[in-house]
């Protein structure tokens, strides 16, 4: 038997214990999520902002200010609120000490996002520059930090303000590299703060954002009344409140909310709405529907208020109470008697809402049947087809049998930047493969340009097979619980046939599974067009600006290459493009872009305004090619 020798170096010396600070910046996930340059919705420095944010909506439920502003300037974020400000003697504790705050105190905050006295705290110590401000019964009180640690303490002084608060921050750039604030990430965080407030104002950057019509006016604004089968229903009670339509849409568009936060990855409340609403649909209408049939194609919004709220995490993306109060009823009793009272009543005083939704039920239902049979016989060709090894190569996170950590911190941000990179052709997915991080990074192939699936149905899904595998790869057959990716990044040549390809593939997302988009899963991945170098230095530059300002850099004569494919980049070039420094753009739906309108307009039959838009365009690359010539 071997000999087991004793592990030297753990020691009493190898026992540290961190300041709250240095917790904070050491293991950032843990109080933001995922760190992110700002390209997806929930990267860390927009929980930033939602960190104080959330603490100026506290107020105001608490019926202490009517309007906040905001200001966002080049990365200084400056928040001020119109509540009662934080008490003088406290400033600097309120910000700088864990544990310390009001919220505790269930008397002082009831039914508040926030409970455990964290958020403005990692704004603190996560941010280059920080800056508290107290307005309170005409005096004030200023303090300064840097990193977290206070740099400058001011005297109370008198004031003719306003009672509030005012934080002005900027992300510390060493922990948030090369970030930037995407203006539709924060005016859809902006509309949801006003949506759940009625009456609230908001002013960010000049923009006046408020409602007066709560979730219906989400609803409206998230989808084209068009599109909708019957006008929205609408529902309040005390401390919940429903929205519901359905459209032609597939899969479910559920919208939570908890005490103001929005719930992006659900919850017991979305669960328990999800189940309610099945049980009430039935009972009304006396007839056994298979769940799914009613919930198709449905948008719905549900907003409850909670005491003492516990989330899965700090980032509260995520419910995990089961009652609403303490000693009180359970999620789901709670929602489910508000929806058998108040949308039972609604249902039988609007009959044509209810043969509406009788109707798209029933449609739900008969094409279910239809894939019924061809459903079947597709997984079993995704089977057959031993996707993990032909069309898919997997990351560890997904390997059962090898795990690639067994810290649960680390395998939790491993899942927060799970990507898969969808791509076509051998030499392009072959540098990819070599270069990525297996840990976290899939790459699947295309075969060939993708079907235009405009105007087909499902069932082109699972008749064509690099759909039918596509699917399977991502888990997305029964919806987005289960997506195996957080990322989806499309990753194809800057040329015509690349850009055909995106086309493609986001027609395909966006007639069968739009939630992927809408949840902001999908993006562009952007490679570099150009490399320069000298002996001395190497500059990779991703439009014509850059190369030209690369050539003046670089002294003597550069070498110039333009890159005319992925294929052309090697894996160890790769490698950078794809992790630290990867340049990739979201696909957005904006305000007022409904799905089968652009899909129509781009994927239809053409249309003179797509022949110009295409001329237009077409001016503008065949002078950018003559540039590069």
């Amino acid at each position: 038997m071997a000999e087991i020798k004793p592990q030297s170096g753990y020691t009493e010396d190898d026992i540290k214990s961190l300041d709250w600070k240095e917790h904070i910046r050491l293991r950032p996930g843990m109080y933001i999520g995922k760190l992110g340059d700002g390209s997806a919705p929930d990267d860390g420095i927009y929980v930033l902002v939602k960190e104080v944010m959330d603490n100026c909506i506290d107020e105001h439920t608490m019926g202490h200010g009517r309007h906040i502003d905001l200001t966002i300037e080049n990365k200084t974020v400056t928040i001020r609120d119109y509540g009662r400000g934080i008490p003088l003697g406290k400033v600097v504790d309120v910000v700088s000490k864990i544990n310390t705050g009001a919220k505790y105190d269930s008397n002082a905050f009831q039914k508040s996002v926030g409970l455990n006295g964290v958020g403005t705290k990692a704004v603190n110590a996560l941010s280059h520059y920080f800056r508290v401000e107290s307005f309170r019964e005409g005096k004030s009180k200023v303090a300064e930090f840097e990193r977290g640690n206070l740099t400058k303490e001011h005297k109370e002084t008198a004031t003719k303000e306003e009672n509030g608060t005012l934080v002005t921050f900027i992300p510390d750039e060493t922990i948030f590299t090369n970030f930037k604030f995407l203006h539709e990430y924060l005016d859809n965080q902006l509309w949801n703060y006003c949506y759940l407030n009625a009456g609230l104002v908001i002013n960010f950057n000049g923009k006046r954002y408020v409602s007066k019509n709560g979730l219906h006016d989400l609803l409206s604004r998230k989808t084209n009344a068009d599109e909708l089968r019957y006008p929205i229903i609408h529902l309040k009670g005390d401390d919940i409140e429903v929205a519901i339509s359905h459209n032609n849409d597939y899969g479910e568009d559920i919208f939570s909310f908890v005490n103001g936060q929005y719930t992006t990855q659900g919850g017991t409340h979305q669960q328990a709405f999800r189940e309610a609403y099945v049980k009430v649909v039935r009972e009304f209408f006396k007839k056994d529907y298979d769940a799914s049939d009613i919930r198709t194609s449905i948008v719905a919004a549900v907003s409850v208020r909670v005491q003492e709220p516990v989330f899965e995490s700090q980032t509260k993306t995520k419910l995990g109470s089961s009652v609403v109060a303490p000693n009180g009823p359970t999620m789901k009793k709670f929602i489910e008697e508000f929806l058998s009272k108040e949308l039972d009543n609604f249902l039988h005083r609007n009959t044509p809402v209810a043969d509406a939704l009788k109707k798209r039920i029933e449609q739900s239902e008969k094409e279910r049947k239809e894939l019924s049979g061809i459903r079947k016989l597709a997984n079993e060709r995704a089977k057959k087809a031993n996707l993990h090894n032909k069309k898919l190569r997997d990351c560890r996170i997904h390997f059962n049998d090898e795990p690639p950590t067994k810290n649960k911190e680390e395998f939790i941000a491993l899942q927060a930047n799970s990507t898969i990179f969808i791509t076509e052709g051998d030499s392009a997915s072959g540098s990819i493969t070599k270069a990525r991080n297996v840990d976290s990074q899939a790459v699947f192939s295309l075969r060939g340009k993708p079907l235009n699936c405009f105007g087909l149905t499902k069932k082109v899904v699972y008749e064509n097979e690099e759909f039918n595998l596509l699917q399977h790869a991502l888990n997305i057959e029964d919806g987005l619980e289960a997506l195996r990716y957080n990322n989806i990044i499309v990753a194809t040549d800057a040329d015509v046939d690349g850009m055909h390809i995106r086309l493609l593939l986001m027609t395909f997302f966006l007639q069968f599974f739009p939630d992927l988009v809408k949840r902001g899963h999908v993006y562009i991945l952007e490679t570099p067009l150009f490399r320069v170098r000298n002996k001395q230095e190497t500059i990779y530059c991703y439009d014509e600006s850059e190369k030209q300002a690369a050539v003046r850099k670089l002294t003597g004569k550069p070498e110039i290459t333009r890159f005319k494919g992925l294929g052309e980049i090697s894996p160890d070039e790769f490698e950078r493009f794809i992790t630290k420094d990867m340049r990739r753009q979201p696909v957005l739906l904006e305000q007022g872009d409904h799905i089968q309108q652009l899909l129509e307009y781009y994927m239809g039959k053409n249309t003179p305004q797509r022949q110009e838009f295409i001329i237009d365009n077409l001016r503008v690359e065949l002078d950018l090619v003559e540039e590069v010539g």
